[in-house]
């Protein structure tokens, strides 16, 4: 019950935004090539600008170049990266891992780069540059004065100490499609509301969020994501990827389409709870329809496994049903590969439509 009132609360405080994406885990090259696609299919499908999309990409690049370089300080405290598109304007996040030592370094170039101006930023990397101060990281700043210059220094940040080794580096910039110069009143998040979605994310072991019309494009994205992710899993990573596909397939043929969004708005999210992998979905639906899909799920939710394969074979078999969503196929393939019974809520919306949470244990 509590994961799927989690689903809404996360797809309500998500309101407003076109995208929104979170990554929690181990960055490999392969998983941060695969966040940059899924973004790039997001923003193509907007109409992005090309000028915005660079920005974002350059900001995005060096984001994630920031957390892989030092996410080996502490092994057992996974990086994380999130991306925003709300009102025209891209919001990223990342958290990594700074041992203590190095944060009155960090804090003093951050403090001295919120209070230049862009003509002044540009010089300040020229001069940093020339003076080859390069770290054994690869750093020397330059990535964070790369990102305060695309962003027009919109940037904050915020240390959390872990223990007496190391610390979180919350790190949130903001891209405006203002040109330099311009007059800009965007508020960044709260560092705070920042700190607050990190720790329940940790807490509920969340490894992956993903808020915005679902298409086919980004269906294999996300999946790509998660392949990769749990490489090394075996059985384990092919039962989660499959039941993803039924899942995100769900969204993508059946959801509520927003027809002013040009798509099937909705949620996806993965935790894991007692060394089980929790698949969770969210999506709008007619008030109308809930009792057909609630009478479907009640009944596979009744059988035995065999009695699941014999409903499954007659389904299959009834040629009178036009189509999958007609016989609820999905729900019978999800049933059969959990092996567990599948766990839903509807959350009223108001008067036409309601919020259909799915919910899928995998041990």
């Amino acid at each position: 019950m509590d994961k799927r009132e989690l689903a809404f609360e996360l797809y309500d405080g998500f309101k407003g935004s076109e995208l929104s994406y979170i990554y929690h885990g181990h960055f490999s090259q392969k998983i941060t090539d695969l966040i940059i696609m899924l973004a790039e299919a997001s923003m193509n499908q907007a109409g992005e600008s090309s000028k915005i999309k660079k920005r974002v990409f350059s900001i995005m690049v060096e984001s994630l170049q920031n957390i892989t370089r030092h996410q080996d300080v502490v092994d057992e405290h996974q990086g994380f990266f999130a991306i925003e598109q709300k009102d025209g304007n891209y919001f990223v996040t990342t958290v990594n891992h700074i041992y203590n030592s190095n944060i009155e370094h960090v804090d003093g170039l951050l403090k001295k780069l919120q209070g230049l101006e862009c003509e002044d930023l540009k010089s300040y990397y020229k001069e940093v540059l020339t003076k080859n101060q390069i770290s054994e990281k690869g750093g020397a700043g330059l990535g964070l004065i790369e990102i305060a210059k695309k962003s027009n220094n919109k940037i904050s940040h915020h240390f959390h100490k872990i223990d007496d080794v190391c610390s979180y580096f919350y790190f949130h910039t903001c891209i405006t499609p203002r040109e330099e110069g311009d007059s800009d009143d965007t508020e960044l998040v709260r560092i705070d509301n920042i700190y607050l979605l990190h720790q329940l994310l940790q807490q509920k072991e969340v490894q992956l969020i993903y808020n915005g019309i679902f298409n086919q494009e980004n269906l294999i994205n996300l999946l790509n994501i998660i392949e990769t992710q749990m490489e090394g899993m075996g059985h384990i990573r092919r039962i989660v990827f499959n039941m993803m596909v039924e899942m995100l397939q769900n969204i993508v043929k059946h959801a509520l389409r927003d027809e002013e969004r040009k798509g099937n708005p909705g949620i996806f999210f993965i935790n894991k709870k007692n060394n089980m992998h929790i698949l969770n979905t969210g999506n709008y639906i007619l008030k109308e329809n809930i009792d057909k899909v609630k009478d479907k799920i009640d009944y596979v939710n009744s059988l035995n496994r065999e009695e699941l394969e014999d409903y499954y074979n007659k389904c299959l078999f009834d040629f009178q049903i036009d189509t999958p969503k007609e016989s609820g196929l999905g729900f019978i393939e999800l049933r059969m590969k959990s092996n567990d019974k599948l766990r839903y809520k509807f959350q009223d919306i108001d008067d036409e439509k309601s919020f259909f949470i799915l919910q899928v244990y995998i041990e």
